[in-house]
């Protein structure tokens, strides 16, 4: 296991690097940061006397080794439009859009275990059926369209949860941390949001785990332990269950990072204050050094997602950790 989790480390150092440059060759496309600092009635002097002051104007593996350099020190520079470090505009942000991607993650595992479950132990019923139809529906409709069509049920028509906003929240670890957990106002403007974000997602776990359930019922050791005489639950869930769980956690890890991508759209629609919608506003305000610090901070997250996945996939089979240290 030890060796197993070396070699994990550099596999994330390399893709960190990776990422790192693809991000800092991408910022220069973005537009000129410069012009939105400065608008456009400013002297080209004094534009290219701030380019120099920035280190605009260095040459790329110039520029990209100080980079490299101040981000081994969390330092990714300083946003042109806050006027403070990025990486602290990113803290800022990362509760909002982390306490989503968790509300939407823990629906997601709440309702997709049991609905795969039962689907795949009674795929003939009524109740499997509309549940396999609904999923097709859920897939098929994009996010935002999702949010929309909330918005409008439960806001404008209903007038029972908010459209916009985080609603009230609360400082926890000395103010490290805002959190609407805690606030039966931030609870409710958590709603839609999760709803919406967890629509694409669910649908996809669901017609996972009913596939893969479905397919272990096949195999020759359930058909043993049918013949056995163990009773129907400890067949489904002790022995089919827990083997359909070895795809599913390695696609639900990927598929937790991909959410936090999604969550640009949900964020926008919602006016929710989080990582997505600065985002967006980073690349209409050409401010680069927000731009890569967000590359950067999601790249970590996939980086340690795929790595707790990989080492929960080997506790739960442990042939994949024996044979990943040869």
């Amino acid at each position: 296991m030890f060796a197993f989790i070396i070699r994990r480390i550099i596999q994330a150092v390399v893709v960190m690097l990776v990422i790192s440059f693809i991000g800092f060759t991408i910022k220069s496309q973005v537009g000129d940061p410069i012009r939105g600092l400065m608008g456009v009635s400013v002297k080209e002097v004094e534009r290219e006397a701030l380019r120099d002051k920035l280190g605009l104007n260095d040459p790329f593996l110039i520029q990209y080794k100080n980079f490299l350099k101040d981000a081994v020190r969390g330092d990714f520079g300083t946003s042109y439009f806050f006027k403070k470090p990025a990486t602290e505009v990113i803290l800022d942000k990362a509760p909002a859009t982390l306490e989503l991607v968790i509300a939407s993650a823990v629906l997601i595992i709440i309702l997709s275990i049991p609905l795969g479950t039962y689907c795949a132990i009674r795929p003939k019923s009524i109740l499997s059926r509309c549940i396999m139809g609904l999923s097709i529906v859920g897939v098929s409709i994009p996010v935002f369209l999702t949010a929309i069509m909330l918005i409008f049920l439960f806001s404008v028509n209903m007038n029972i949860l908010p459209s916009y906003g985080r609603g009230d929240t609360v400082e926890i670890f000395g103010g490290l941390w805002s959190t609407g957990f805690l606030t039966w106002d931030g609870i409710k403007h958590l709603i839609l949001p999760v709803i919406s974000l967890s629509s694409i997602m669910l649908p996809l776990f669901i017609r996972l785990i009913r596939a893969e359930m479905m397919e272990v019922l096949q195999t020759e050791y359930i058909k043993f332990a049918w013949a056995k005489g163990l009773s129907r639950k400890k067949i489904w869930f002790k022995h089919a269950f827990k083997n359909t769980l070895l795809p599913v956690i390695t696609v639900g890890g990927v598929q937790l990072g991909i959410m936090i991508a999604y969550t640009i759209l949900t964020e926008t629609v919602f006016q929710w204050q989080g990582m997505g919608f600065m985002f967006l506003e980073a690349v209409e305000r050409s401010d680069t050094a927000l731009l890569v610090a967000y590359l950067m901070f999601v790249g970590v997250l996939f980086v340690v997602v795929n790595t707790l996945v990989d080492i929960i996939y080997g506790i739960i089979n442990p042939k994949v950790r024996i044979s990943g240290t040869k």
